[in-house]
């Protein structure tokens, strides 16, 4: 097969970080090609230098044999270079058309030819085998539609080359398994494919080689995947090897009264009679598939969704919750949400201001001005506590790698002592290594006496941590299992519980 993409002793710094010191990659076309590496290990800044986004400081890249440099996107996408990003980069108010063919429109007598935006857009889409009318508008599509379109853009400036940065991040796994029959039909065209994924079932599924990427360097390089190992991988990436995680076997006492309980409860967003508890100590998980009803039910809560009928009682009181101020302020409830660059962090603002921000109301003084030394000793506590890589106190959560930015959305919940905390897919989007480390946070976190409400839709993960596993369908708990931390048996138990509710609707 002929190289379609070729990295050569890349190297790019920023003040005080070195984010690539001798990064490698060979992509031949027609492959699959997994990259891989922990957060901060490089790949984003590979791929922004692929993609003209940053400039590199020295190193070579070849395309298709020849030397190429870009200095801004618009050159990558004209060179035949495409890119999915995790966060979807789409314009949400525009049609499915405009979107694929916004970076060049065609034009007809100095103006856009929308007979010819739409026959091209639908052409692409058609090679996508995707039924979508180019003039529907981006909002309504979900969120596999949103990433086969950007696909689609790829195909419309006829990229050889397509990169997908953790694609299958928010996608259920019918929708993953679509995306990766698109993905493997244009590999069979000769389109050359990077995929960006933490998921090792899915570059082991799905990939022909593999790259991975440590502190910058590459330390495993165009691997074919058939000639390396799972175990192997991960030892590679975290630079020692990785044992299999040992779960935390945790008694817990719920004789006493549930620090957190719904009776009976239905809500606005489509909730039907939903009955949970979660004891001081306790990890409660909510399972279930993309659109069951978990982050919606959470938010009903915490007040961002209305409650119509039942009750929510914490420590034994029924209240109402009206936001998630009040919740914090009254019941000190926390939320740790899945969408941590929208909701969980303030990406331009400092770490300083995003962990001391649930409780400048109690390290203020007069006229409510907060003592600048009082709010950074009780950040670095927790930077200490949670060992989030940062360089300064005033770096912006923006700069942090996921993991970081993750662990900041967290630190926040626990420097306002929060009892009862809702944890929202945790892992998503993170490495091996520091979803360990999340692993025994959560697990210290219960047994210094939190309720936790967990969130995930990894069931692997969620057999890992849960001490009870509530089963989610269509917005209705569809029964609940005592975890035996035995994989092949809680799986049998929470599919045949899902594949129940399925055959009676």
């Amino acid at each position: 097969m002929t190289v379609a993409l070729q990295v050569k002793n890349l190297r790019k710094t920023f003040p005080g970080v070195v984010a690539l010191a001798d990064a490698n990659i060979t992509v031949e076309a027609g492959s699959i090609h997994a990259l891989m590496g922990e957060n901060g290990a490089g790949k984003s800044t590979l791929i922004k230098i692929v993609t003209g986004v940053q400039p590199a400081d020295q190193g070579a890249m070849l395309l298709h044999g020849t030397s190429v440099s870009f200095s801004n996107p618009l050159e990558s996408m004209d060179a035949g270079i495409g890119v999915v990003h995790q966060e979807r980069n789409v314009v949400r108010d525009f049609t499915v058309g405009e979107n694929i063919a916004l970076s060049a429109m065609p034009r007809r007598a100095g103006r856009i030819d929308w007979p010819a935006v739409w026959r091209e857009a639908r052409r692409c889409l058609e090679m996508l085998d995707l039924d979508l009318d180019p003039r529907t508008p981006m909002r309504d599509l979900s969120a596999a539609q949103t990433q086969l379109v950007e696909i689609a853009r790829g195909l419309y400036r006829r990229a050889t080359v397509l990169l997908l940065d953790e694609p299958t991040a928010s996608l259920s796994n019918d929708e993953a398994d679509r995306l990766y029959t698109v993905v493997h039909q244009l590999a069979e065209q000769g389109t050359a494919i990077v995929l960006v994924s933490h998921k090792l079932d899915e570059v082991f599924a799905h990939c022909d080689a593999i790259t991975v990427l440590r502190d910058g360097s590459t330390v495993m390089e165009s691997r074919p995947i058939a000639d390396t190992s799972r175990e192997e991988v991960v030892s590679t990436m975290v630079g020692r090897t990785l044992g299999a995680m040992e779960v935390e076997v945790r008694t817990v006492d719920r004789t006493g009264t549930p620090a957190l309980e719904l009776r009976d409860v239905s809500t606005s967003a489509g909730h039907r009679a939903i009955s949970l508890s979660v004891h001081p100590g306790e990890i409660v998980g909510m399972y279930g598939l993309v659109g069951a009803g978990r982050t919606e039910l959470a938010r009903s809560i915490l007040g961002l969704e209305r409650v119509t009928a039942g009750e929510t009682l914490v420590d034994g009181t029924a209240v109402r919750i009206r936001s998630v101020r009040d919740a914090l302020q009254r019941f000190r409830m926390g939320y740790v949400t899945e969408n941590r660059k929208e909701e969980g962090v303030f990406l331009l603002q400092s770490i300083t201001r995003n962990i001391a921000v649930t409780v400048w109301t109690e390290l203020s003084r007069f006229l409510g001005r907060v003592p600048y030394k009082r709010e950074r000793d009780t950040v670095t506590e927790f930077v200490e506590a949670l060992e989030i890589k940062i360089s300064t106190q005033d770096q912006l959560a923006g700069q942090l790698s996921g993991g970081n930015q993750q662990k900041v959305s967290l630190a926040k919940w626990l420097a306002a002592k929060t009892r009862i905390l809702i944890i929202d897919e945790p892992t998503v989007g993170i490495d091996v290594k520091t979803k360990r480390a999340f692993y025994e946070l959560i697990w210290k976190l219960a047994d210094e006496g939190l309720a936790i409400l967990l969130i995930s839709s990894d069931l692997a993960e969620m057999v890992t941590l849960a001490d009870r596993i509530i089963v989610m369908d269509r917005f209705t708990v569809r029964g609940e299992v005592d975890n035996t931390h035995d994989y092949d048996t809680m799986s049998t138990a929470v599919i045949h519980r899902i594949h129940r509710s399925e055959t009676a609707a």
